[in-house]
Formats: structure tokens, sequence, C-alpha cells
């Protein structure tokens, strides 16, 4: 079917969603350590690719809810519901501002709204989903500062201008980076999307890199490594 990505272990149908599972969900989903944690929030899931990703990954006890505004929320449910791992999914149709759980998190991941000083794109959906209006860095600092315990972790994608600005207002928001990779579409080109964790404590961050492509524009021995669990033909 047209706009249903099916993985190793799970499907996504993502027909009524503003934005399609893409490369920066997974490329979050598969990088995001999911070390010591039993609670995650991924903030504005979308088709909930991500949180299904870190459902896969990680054991019976951990608990990952997912919050998301729009009515994509509805879709997202029915995702997880067709899932391996329903009973430890939960999603909450608001927005993370409005998010009132019950519980701190260890984890919360997001791949944001990002072109924020670009032009609106002209379908409303995606214009909520990619402009950066309704969940802008502050909201997302603001939601981890509130939602996450003392020794929890953030872990965002961003494009590499948006991910120095994000880093700089995570500081002041008593957010250092603690991780980073870098990513680039083929070997010699200039990074094009940051992966960043974020934690309270500033230690000098571990740094690494990932190159989707080789020489050969065919996908990297490492891009293979990272999504061997998920991708059908890797």
């Amino acid at each position: 079917m047209k706009y249903v990505m099916r993985f190793k272990q799970f499907s996504i149908r993502h027909d009524r969603v503003a934005m399609k599972v893409g490369m920066d969900g997974v490329l979050l989903g598969a990088w995001t350590s999911v070390d010591d944690v039993s609670t995650i929030l991924d903030v504005g899931t979308g088709s909930g690719v991500i949180a299904l990703m870190l459902a896969q990954r990680t054991n019976a006890s951990v608990h990952i809810d997912a919050v998301e505004v729009s009515d994509d929320a509805l879709q997202a449910a029915e995702n997880f519901n067709a899932s391996p791992w329903k009973h430890r999914l939960r999603i909450y149709h608001t927005s993370v501002q409005a998010l009132e759980p019950d519980k701190l998190y260890d984890l919360l991941v997001t791949n944001p709204p990002f072109y924020v000083d670009a032009l609106r794109p002209p379908d409303p959906g995606r214009e909520r989903a990619r402009h950066d209006r309704l969940l802008g860095h502050e909201d997302i600092l603001e939601a981890a500062n509130r939602l996450l315990s003392q020794r929890g972790r953030l872990s965002i994608i961003l494009p590499l201008a948006e991910s120095r600005q994000f880093e700089t207002l995570a500081a002041r928001h008593g957010f250092y980076c603690s991780k980073v990779c870098e990513v680039q579409s083929k070997p010699a080109k200039p990074p094009i999307r940051r992966l960043m964790e974020f934690a309270r404590t500033p230690y000098p961050p571990q740094r690494s890199s990932l190159c989707l492509l080789d020489n050969n524009s065919q996908p990297s021995t490492e891009y293979r490594s990272l999504v061997a669990d998920f991708y059908l033909n890797f």
C-alpha cells in the first residue's frame, strides 16, 4: 500500500498525517541512547515512528508516552495499537505545553519543526508540522525542564544552523550537549543534520559522525549498521 511503511517488526500507516515517515525520524529513533531509561516521552510524534522504534529497542518495563497536538495523533494511536508493544505505548492528543502527565521522564525525544526563517509551506498540515510556530525551541526546552527527571536527557535532530542556535539556547535553560553526531549525505560533503543529546550536567560532549552514502552513492556500512534492525532491505 502506498501510505504504509513496513519495518521489520512493525508497520506505519501515514496517509492521514502531515509529515510522512522520513530519514530524520528514523535516524533519531535508531541513534538515541536508551540506556538506563524507564520512561520516555516523544514530543510531536506525528505518525508515531520514533516512539515505535524506541519501543522495539527497549524492554517490556519501559513505558513510552507520545504527545501530538494535531489530528495526526489519531493515526499514531492506530499505529501503536497495531504494534507488538501497544500495552506500553500511550498517546496524548494535546500540546506539550498543556501536557500534565503523572510522572517525570528519563528521556524526551523530538524531531521538531525547523525552517525557522523559511517561507511557510503551502499546505497547512505541513506548515503545522514543519514551521517553527506551534513547537518552537523554547517550547521544547521549557517542556524538558518541566517534564524530565533530574538525570533525564533530551534527544533531538536538527539541521546544522538550527542545531547551533538550539545548543546556545539550551545552555540558557540549563541543558548542555553531552553527545553529538554530525550527519553527512556523502563523504567530503558538509553536515546536513546534527543528532544531539542534552543533559543538565555540563560534560565535554561525545562527538561522532555518520555518512549516509559511500563514494558509490550506496548506503554506507555505518548507516546500514545503525538502521539494520528496522529497514526490511538492510
